[in-house]
This record gives C-alpha cells, structure tokens and sequence, in this order.
C-alpha cells in the first residue's frame, strides 16, 4: 500500500521541475488522503486495549493559526511541513517498536507507510535536505497513546499540507 500510494503521488508530479502540479491543482487528492487519515485513526481507535507506549515518541505540534500561515512564504511552509513530517515518521517508527499487538502495529505499519509516502513526495519537489532538516522549529509534543499519533496526522493532512496545496494550486493552476 505505500508504494502504491507513493507511485500514485509520483505519477501526479509533473516531469522536469519536479513539481506537484496534478497533485496540487486536482483537490479531490488531498480530500481522498484527507479521508484515508480519518480512516486509519478510526481503525486504530477501535483496536483492543492498545498499550499505553512505555516510552514516550515526540510528535510534531500540527496545530496552526489560519493567519499566521497565510503570512508565510511557501519556502517556510514546506520546510515546516518537512520538518512534521520527518518528527512524525520517527514518532511512528519509535511507536512500532514498542507495540506488539497485531491491530495496532497494522495500522502503524499503514501510517508509516502513508507518512513516509508524503515526506518523499515532498523531497521530490527539488527542496535541499538539509535546508529544512537544520531549521526544524523544536515544536513537539511527547505521547505515550498510540491514537494520539493517528489524530496528528489527520490534522497535518487535513490542516497545513490541504492549505498548501490550496496555496500553490494558485499559482500552478
């Protein structure tokens, strides 16, 4: 599933600039994704007796004031966005090896898969790594719940990479 989905956003990229143009300008994407999130946080709710995780994970703080992010240059919205993601594929991956039930490490393993799928999409886009891995703003969070990681990927799709994408379909569309 993860390499599907990472062919699907490749196959939306645009050839030469690596640019996500039919990601980007075709919004029922970013709302399939949208609702692939609230899928997997509902699956992950009703897991049996999910373990509270012994070691805490480091999330990415994903929530966001409308104005504030309107007010940013795309160049600091990707690299924030970046940034969420990376801390969030750690958090999951840190959370895998600490969950052993089979429901939960499913949707776990579907998570990184989906995560991990936008973070390489997102470096396709011809950023430089190390521009945004060295600016990464230090705003997290420690979780011990492993639903606590779904529901912030849900916000990060459904929060700052939708505006996004709503943004540069603008000048790309």
């Amino acid at each position: 599933p993860g390499l599907l989905l990472l062919t699907s956003f490749l196959l939306h990229v645009k050839e030469g600039r690596a640019g996500p143009t039919r990601l980007v300008c075709d919004n029922r994407l970013i709302h399939k994704y949208i609702g692939e999130a609230k899928d997997m946080e509902k699956r992950a709710s009703q897991c049996q007796a999910l373990p509270m995780l012994s070691c805490p994970v480091v999330l990415p703080s994903v929530d966001f004031k409308l104005q504030q992010w309107k007010a940013k240059s795309h160049e600091a919205k990707q690299r924030e966005i970046l940034c969420d993601l990376a801390l969030l594929v750690g958090a999951v991956t840190g959370a895998r090896g600490q969950v052993s039930q089979e429901c939960g490490a499913r949707q776990l393993s579907q998570l990184y898969q989906h995560a991990n799928s936008f973070l390489l999409l997102l470096q396709t886009f011809g950023w430089e790594e190390e521009r945004w891995e060295l600016s990464c703003p230090p705003n997290s969070v420690e979780c011990t719940r492993v639903t606590e990681i779904f529901l912030t990927y849900q916000k990060l799709v459904q929060g700052k990479l939708s505006f996004f994408f709503y943004n540069l379909a603008k000048d790309l569309c």
